[in-house]
């Protein structure tokens, strides 16, 4: 982003513009985040993040999962391609978009 000030009304303006479309989200504490961006209010900033494997593919299934499957056959949960990560306006420190290739 170019040296305009990053304040809340500004950052949900800038965050409206970029509604539906891949962006990298930085915030104040550095960490990076990148997703699609699909609800935006007063107060936050809602993106959707693409799926990691390693990270949400497994549930905790005591005693054996599912039906006594043992983590094979039908999954617990159905898997998904997105999960949702809602980040205030106010820790935003900067929105910039990314080429989306599939």
């Amino acid at each position: 982003m170019e040296n305009e000030s990053f304040d809340k009304a500004g950052a949900k303006g800038i965050c409206e513009q970029h509604m539906h479309r891949y962006v990298l989200l930085q915030t104040h504490d550095g960490s990076c985040v990148d997703g699609i961006v699909e609800h935006v209010d007063d107060e936050c900033v809602c993106i959707a993040v693409p799926y990691c494997p390693g990270e949400w593919d497994r549930a905790f299934l005591p005693f054996g999962g599912y039906g006594g499957y043992g983590g094979y056959g039908y999954p617990f949960f159905p898997r998904r391609r997105f999960h949702r990560r809602v980040f205030p306006l106010a820790a935003l420190l900067a929105l910039s978009l990314l080429p989306y290739y599939f």
